[in-house]
């Protein structure tokens, strides 16, 4: 239903969707942190991407080489920058895979929201889990946007609160640690990156061969961020200094929680219509089995054994299906199966005392052969059925035979009905 107060409103307006949001939350970190080495690593990792002369194999041998793996952590601008390149894709929804360009337009924004929508609703009608068990719920699409690395939904603190605390831990070590005063204002590492900036910026078209050159303040960069790895995560150089290497833990944890649910989303979003007609179709062909010509035709000419015992055990399930049968707990079933055999006006006999009852009942069993039993009397009657169902006859009286008999018969009952909850219930329940 539509909530008509406030639509007119917002039928004259634009969404005027951003990520401002989060561009303010990376400023807020490198404002709290105060240190121009940080900074300073979102402006070389925007100089690289904007420089005019460099060519697009230039620019990315650049990046690799000043975020050297295992390293990258430490290199914050470039993969707080990259989180907001992203969410750029997601709003211009260009981060949307076109298989066939010449035909496909590129995705609007809202053409995502509504695509994520339905998946929301066709994996627990196709899977019976929760968009969450498939990383496929809302933030596993739009958490960069959503706010995710600034709120929790529990005690802990957000991510982007945690990058900014450990870089300030980090700064603090320049206090007492020759091996890290490389990262003061004015340090080493800050110089090498005012180096490689300046460079960079100063190369124009007609410059002669530069490469070499470039390479050489690259190298310069990764070889100070491998001298701050090496001395975080105590490679045998500095001493035995367990606080520093938790420092250096926390940093890689915040890197791949970030870099984690970029990934994630690239993944979900970049796919999602594909995805998502897939999970359509599905329901499509459900559909179709209830046409007994449609499911033999799916049936004759599918190749994959798993996708057509739907089709093939259609008949059956739907058989099976009893709405009187469904229960939400085992512990309804007994209730259940209670009221059923009430319904069926059973048990219909009672007393075992009344042979006839339970011969007649005896020969409706669908385990006793009846042959020639119109020709016996009662008594046999009963004695033949007790050994045919197994029941033991040695020394005991014919009513003690009936009362066992009728016993086993009342059970018989209860437990087909059982089973029909089990059926019912099968087939009902996704797999």
């Amino acid at each position: 239903m539509t909530i008509k107060k406030g639509l007119k409103t917002l039928a004259e307006n634009t969404p005027d969707f951003s990520n401002q949001a989060l561009e303010n939350a990376i400023t807020d970190i490198q404002t709290k942190v105060n240190s121009d080495w940080v900074t300073k690593t979102f402006t070389l990792d925007t100089a690289i991407r904007d420089n005019t002369v460099l060519t697009t194999t230039q620019k990315n041998d650049l990046l690799e080489t000043v975020s050297w793996p295992g390293t990258e952590y430490l290199n914050i601008g470039r993969w707080l920058n990259d989180v907001i390149r992203h969410t750029n894709t997601i709003l211009d929804g260009t981060i949307v895979v076109r298989t066939n360009p010449d035909v496909q337009d590129v995705a609007t924004f809202l053409e995502i929201l509504q695509t994520v929508q339905s998946v929301q609703t066709l994996i627990p009608s196709l899977y019976n889990v929760t968009p969450a068990e498939k990383n496929r719920d809302v933030n596993d699409h739009f958490g960069t946007l959503n706010n995710k690395f600034l709120e929790t939904e529990d005690s802990s603190k957000p991510v982007f609160e945690l990058i900014t605390e450990n870089l300030q831990q980090m700064m603090s070590l320049t206090s007492h640690s020759s091996a890290f005063s490389a990262v003061t204002d004015g340090g080493t590492h800050e110089v090498a990156i005012d180096n490689l900036l300046a460079f960079i910026n100063s190369v124009v078209a007609d410059s002669t061969d530069f490469q070499q050159t470039l390479d050489q303040y690259a190298l310069i960069v990764k070889n100070s961020f491998i001298g701050m790895h090496q001395y975080l995560t105590n490679l045998g150089i500095y001493g035995n200094h367990t606080d520093i290497q938790a420092i250096q833990a926390q940093a890689f944890a915040n890197y791949n929680t970030v870099e984690d649910q970029r990934l994630l989303e690239i993944s979900n979003l970049s796919g999602i219509r594909d995805y998502a007609s897939g999970l359509t179709n599905h329901i499509g062909y459900t559909s179709l089995a209830e046409d007994e010509g449609l499911r033999k035709l799916m049936v004759n000419l599918s190749q994959n054994a798993d996708w057509k015992n739907y089709f093939v055990d259609y008949t059956s399930n739907w058989a099976n299906l009893n709405p009187m049968y469904t229960t939400d707990t085992d512990s309804d079933k007994a209730s259940v199966i209670d009221r059923v055999l009430r319904d069926a006006g059973l048990p219909d006999v009672v007393d075992h005392i009344n042979l006839d009852g339970v011969a007649e009942k005896a020969k409706k069993d669908d385990r006793i052969s009846t042959e020639n039993f119109d020709s016996y009397m009662v008594e046999t009657i009963i004695t033949k059925c007790c050994e045919q169902l197994g029941i033991s006859t040695t020394n005991r009286s014919i009513f003690h035979q009936s009362q066992l008999l009728l016993n086993n018969l009342n059970e018989r009952d209860r437990q087909k009905v059982a089973d029909a909850l089990d059926l019912n219930e099968s087939s009902n329940t996704l797999s």
